[in-house]
C-alpha cells in the first residue's frame, strides 16, 4: 500500500476525550475514530490489524473443532425470558421495537440464540459433541463508555458454545478452547494471564479470564509470584483466618447480654476505634444496605473488610442491585449510616460473610441514631439468612494454596471461558437421547474474546513514548519504506519502488511512504503508527550502496542495498 492511497489521519496533539495511553495512540495514530460515546468507526489502519486478529482467532477455533457459523444479533425477548435472563441482565440489553411496536433486543451475547438453535437440530449423542463459534457485533448498555475500545456500547467479539453428553466430555471441550486461547494471545503477542474468575449473571460451575496485566486496567488480579494461583479479584480467596477464628468456643447462654451505649459524633468504624470505644475495628461489624431488584437486603463483614459486589451477585444470582439511599435506610431501619446494625432486625434479609461465623463480644449500630450494641453474638442475636464470602482479598495476605504473600495487579480482561454446565440447556430444552433412549440435557460451554478490546490490549501493553510498538502477527503492515523524497525518477524512489515490489511479492505487507513531506515527518509517522521495522532511503547512504533499516525501539543497521529484502525477510521470521 503506498500512504497516499490510504488514509492515515495521525494527529500531533492528543484529544481531550482520551484517558489512557492505548486510547490515545488509537486516535492519534489514525486507527479509529469517535462517532460519539462508546461508538467507533474503524480507520483502513485500525481495521487491517482488527482482520488479522480475527484471522488469528480462525485459524486457532478452526484447529480446536470449531465449526463457524453467523448468528441474528436482534433477538426476540421471549428466548431470553425462557432463560430467565431477561430481568437479571436488564441493565446491559439494548431494546427496541419495530413498526408494530413489538419488542427486540439488540444482542450483547449468544447462548440464548444457540441454545435454541441446539434444542431445534439437536436430538441425538451420535450428533455430539459440537462447538460453534462466530465473530460478531455485540451491543450492551453501558452507563459509563470509556477508554475508547475497553468499555464500549458496540464491538465486536468472538463468542463459541460447546455442547457435549457428559461433565467430563465438556471438560474436554472446555481444556480445549482453554489452550487454543493460550495459543491466540500468544500469537497476537500478548503476555495473556490466565485467571480463576466470577461467572456472574452467565452462570455456570466455573470459569476462567484471560488477563493482560497494564498500568491501567479495569479489573484486578491476585496472584503469587511464582504462578501457583491467579484469581480476578472478584473471585479471589486467600488463606487469611478470621480475626474471630481464635475466640474460645463457648455456650452462647454463657455470654453477655447485649448492651447500648452512646457514641455522639460516631460515623465510620476507624471513629469506633479510637478513645474512649477503643474497639477495634476486627471486632466490629459492618453493616451495609442494598437494594436488590427492588428490595432491601443488608451485608455484614468484619469492620477491617471490603465488601466484593461481584460476590454478590455470584451469590444472589443477579446484577440488579445498588447501594441503598441514607433516606431509604433511615425509613426502614430507623437510623442513617454510621448507627447501623442488624440485631433484632426479622423484615430484611440478612447475609453474612464467612468471618463473622461464630464470633461474639462484637460490636454494632444500634440503628438508633448516635447510639452503638457491645457484646453481640452473630448466632444469638442475629437472624442471617447465609454466610458466604463477601470479602475482597487484599495483598500481602496468604495465598489459598501455596501460603506465600499474594500481590495485586491491575489488568485488562481480553478472554473468558465458562463451562455452563446445564443451565440453559435445561431451561431451553437443549437435550439429546443417549445410547438408552434416555433424555439428557446437553452440557455447554461459552468461550468469549473481545476482539476490538484485545487490538487495545495490545496497543496498552505495547507502546513506548514514540508510539505503538506492533508485533508483527497483528501489525497492520509489518514494514514501512520510508524514502527521503519523492521523486519518481530519483535513485532513491527506483530503490524504494523495486524493495516495495520484492517485499510484496514475498508476501509481506509494505507500506510505502510515498509522501511529499519531510523526513522527520515520517519518521515520526512511522514511529507513531508502529510499524515493526522500517527501511530508511536517501542519497547520503545510498552513495555508499547501503540503506538504513531499524526495528520498532531497536538498533539502526546499514545494509546494502541486494541484501535489504533478505534482511528484513530473516527479521520478519525471527519474529
Amino acid at each position: 500500500m503506498r500512504w497516499s492511497q490510504t488514509f492515515v489521519p495521525t494527529l500531533k496533539e492528543t484529544p481531550s476525550e482520551a484517558e489512557i495511553a492505548s486510547h490515545k495512540l488509537l486516535l492519534r495514530a489514525g486507527l479509529i475514530r469517535k462517532l460519539t460515546g462508546g461508538l467507533y468507526t474503524f480507520l483502513p489502519m485500525g481495521l487491517r490489524s482488527l482482520q488479522k486478529i480475527s484471522q488469528i482467532i480462525r485459524e486457532e477455533m478452526d484447529r480446536a473443532g470449531g465449526l463457524e457459523v453467523l448468528m441474528p444479533a436482534l433477538q426476540p425477548p421471549e428466548i431470553w425470558k425462557e432463560s430467565g435472563r431477561y430481568e437479571t441482565a436488564s441493565d446491559v440489553l439494548f431494546k427496541a421495537k419495530d413498526r408494530s411496536q413489538r419488542e427486540w433486543v439488540l444482542g450483547p451475547t449468544h447462548e440464548e440464540v444457540v441454545t435454541s438453535l441446539a434444542a431445534s437440530e439437536i436430538s441425538s449423542y451420535r450428533q455430539l459433541p459440537k462447538n460453534f463459534y462466530q465473530i460478531q457485533t455485540k451491543f450492551r448498555d453501558e452507563i459509563r463508555p470509556r477508554f475508547g475500545l475497553m468499555r464500549a456500547r458496540e464491538f465486536i467479539m468472538k463468542d463459541a458454545y460447546s455442547f457435549d453428553v457428559s461433565d467430563e466430555a465438556a471438560q474436554t471441550s472446555y481444556q480445549s478452547m482453554f489452550d487454543a486461547y493460550v495459543r491466540i494471545f500468544d500469537r497476537c503477542g500478548l503476555k495473556a494471564l490466565p485467571v480463576e474468575a466470577d461467572t456472574g449473571v452467565i452462570g455456570g460451575k466455573f470459569s476462567h479470564e484471560f488477563m493482560v496485566p497494564a498500568e491501567v486496567g479495569e479489573n484486578d488480579v491476585v496472584y503469587v509470584e511464582t504462578g501457583e494461583y491467579a484469581a480476578n479479584v472478584e473471585k479471589a480467596t486467600s488463606g487469611l483466618k478470621s480475626p474471630l477464628a481464635d475466640q474460645e468456643a463457648v455456650e452462647v447462654s454463657t455470654l453477655c447480654a447485649i448492651e447500648k451505649f452512646a457514641t455522639p459524633g460516631v460515623k465510620t468504624i476507624d471513629a469506633l476505634t479510637k478513645a474512649p470505644f477503643n474497639v477495634p475495628a476486627d471486632h466490629q461489624i459492618k453493616t451495609l444496605v442494598y437494594v436488590i431488584e427492588d428490595k432491601p437486603v443488608i451485608f455484614l463483614l468484619l469492620g477491617n473488610d471490603q465488601l466484593n459486589e461481584a460476590k454478590i451477585a455470584g451469590v444472589l444470582g443477579t446484577t440488579q442491585f445498588r447501594p441503598a439511599e441514607p433516606a431509604e435506610i433511615n425509613d426502614w431501619l430507623g437510623a442513617y449510616p454510621g448507627s447501623l446494625g442488624a440485631v433484632g432486625v426479622d423484615d430484611i434479609p440478612v447475609y453474612a460473610d464467612d468471618f463473622l461465623k461464630g464470633g461474639y463480644d462484637l460490636t454494632t449500630g444500634a440503628n438508633e441514631n448516635k447510639f452503638h450494641i457491645r457484646n453481640v453474638s452473630v448466632e444469638r442475636d442475629i437472624k442471617v439468612k447465609a454466610f458466604a464470602d463477601f470479602r475482597t482479598v487484599q495483598a500481602g495476605e496468604p495465598c489459598p494454596i501455596t501460603g506465600k504473600p499474594l500481590m495485586v495487579q491491575t489488568a485488562i480482561e481480553v478472554g473468558h471461558v465458562f463451562k455452563l454446565g446445564s443451565k440453559y440447556s435445561e431451561a431451553m430444552n437443549a437435550s439429546f437421547l443417549d445410547e438408552t433412549g434416555k433424555s439428557n440435557p446437553c452440557i455447554m460451554g461459552c468461550y468469549g474474546i473481545g476482539v476490538t478490546r484485545t487490538l487495545q490490549a495490545i496497543i496498552e501493553q505495547c507502546h513506548d513514548d514514540h508510539g505503538i510498538r506492533w508485533p508483527v502477527s497483528v501489525a497492520p503492515y509489518a514494514v514501512c519504506i520510508t524514502p527521503l523524497g519523492n521523486k519518481p525518477e530519483s535513485e532513491v524512489m527506483v530503490v524504494a519502488e523495486s524493495l516495495y515490489s520484492q517485499l510484496t511479492e514475498a508476501g509481506v505487507d509494505v507500506m510505502l511512504d510515498d509522501r511529499d513531506e519531510r523526513p522527520g515527518v515520517k519518521f515520526k509517522d512511522s514511529e507513531l503508527v508502529g510499524f515493526p521495522i522500517r527501511v530508511g532511503i536517501g542519497d547520503r547512504s545510498l552513495a555508499n550502496g547501503e540503506i538504513e533499516i531499524k526495528p520498532r525501539g531497536g538498533e539502526l543497521s546499514k545494509v546494502k542495498v541486494e541484501d535489504a529484502v533478505n534482511h528484513v525477510l530473516d527479521w520478519i521470521k525471527s519474529q
